[in-house]
């Protein structure tokens, strides 16, 4: 391969001295080099004249799958270098609890067979945490609702569905589905997420508004109040999903979704293994629940 650079760098500059110098070799060392490259092709490479150094016909001929070969390679080491660069990195990640339950336990398996080395630490915050975490440094990305950092950059990854949750014997427990309006006459538990709330942004598209009679922070909370009679409320499906109470969850009519994106501030500025994170995520994330 030295070779080929070598009899690149030649043409580029125009000169066996200074091909030399640009490649730290004597002017001896690259005429041995383009003479071993001629007699292994069998036919001259290249014709010295006043004018400099140009190709002979042959070379004209051959050069240009020389040329693939030099990129082939030097992408291959580019790959080298990432790979060894991601052998000690660390990725800090700003998550919601539903993300840290159900999808960083086996996103992280899968890119820690990858990468065994590489390290994570993650922040669990909210919509309005997030966002302020990235723009401050203390994480890399996170996971949000878009709509929630509209000044920072975001990358889509998966709609979730989200699920009335009522008390056993609630009126609408038997029902296939509830609509918003069937949340109305309860007091209602809202999970707080920060700055933004699909829930509520929901009632307020309908021009109406649930009494909110506890906020918390955790999903399982919310669940235990629920079963103990204290309300209703909407959650993630993806939390839901996978829960020890005697609750009843139900989709909401028409159905009420959640977008959720990686959101980081500059990809120029990530850590290696970061980006390296976030592009497994995204190849990932049909195979997510």
């Amino acid at each position: 391969m030295q070779r080929f650079k070598a009899l690149r760098t030649i043409l580029r500059l125009g000169s066996f001295t200074k091909a030399a110098r640009a490649l730290g070799y004597t002017q001896s060392s690259i005429s041995q080099m383009m003479a071993s490259l001629e007699e292994e092709l069998s036919f001259k490479l290249l014709i010295r004249s006043r004018n400099g150094i140009t190709l002979t016909q042959e070379g004209q001929q051959l050069f240009p799958f020389l040329e693939q070969v030099l990129h082939s390679y030097e992408a291959m080491e580019e790959k080298a270098r990432e790979i060894r660069g991601l052998e000690t990195g660390m990725i800090r990640v700003g998550t919601i609890s539903s993300i840290t339950c159900r999808w960083m336990p086996p996103l992280i398996k899968g890119f820690k067979a990858r990468y065994p080395n590489v390290e994570f630490i993650f922040q669990q915050g909210d919509y309005r945490l997030i966002p302020e975490w990235i723009e401050s440094g203390i994480i890399d990305f996170g996971f949000v609702s878009p709509d929630s950092c509209p000044h920072l950059m975001t990358i889509p990854v998966k709609d979730g569905e989200l699920v009335a949750v009522l008390p056993k014997h609630h009126r609408w427990a038997k029902e296939k589905a509830i609509p918003l309006e069937g949340l109305l006459g309860d007091s209602f538990i809202l999970l707080e997420e920060g700055n933004y709330s699909e829930p509520m942004e929901a009632f307020r598209k309908k021009c109406i508004s649930p009494h909110v009679a506890y906020r918390l922070h955790d999903d399982y909370a919310i669940m235990t109040m629920v079963e103990a009679g204290l309300g209703v409320s909407i959650l993630a499906k993806l939390m839901t999903d996978r829960n020890p109470y005697d609750i009843v969850t139900i989709p909401i009519d028409p159905p009420l979704y959640r977008h959720l994106a990686i959101c980081y501030k500059d990809w120029d500025l990530l850590p290696l293994s970061s980006k390296h994170f976030i592009t497994y995520i995204t190849e990932q994330a049909e195979e997510l629940p």
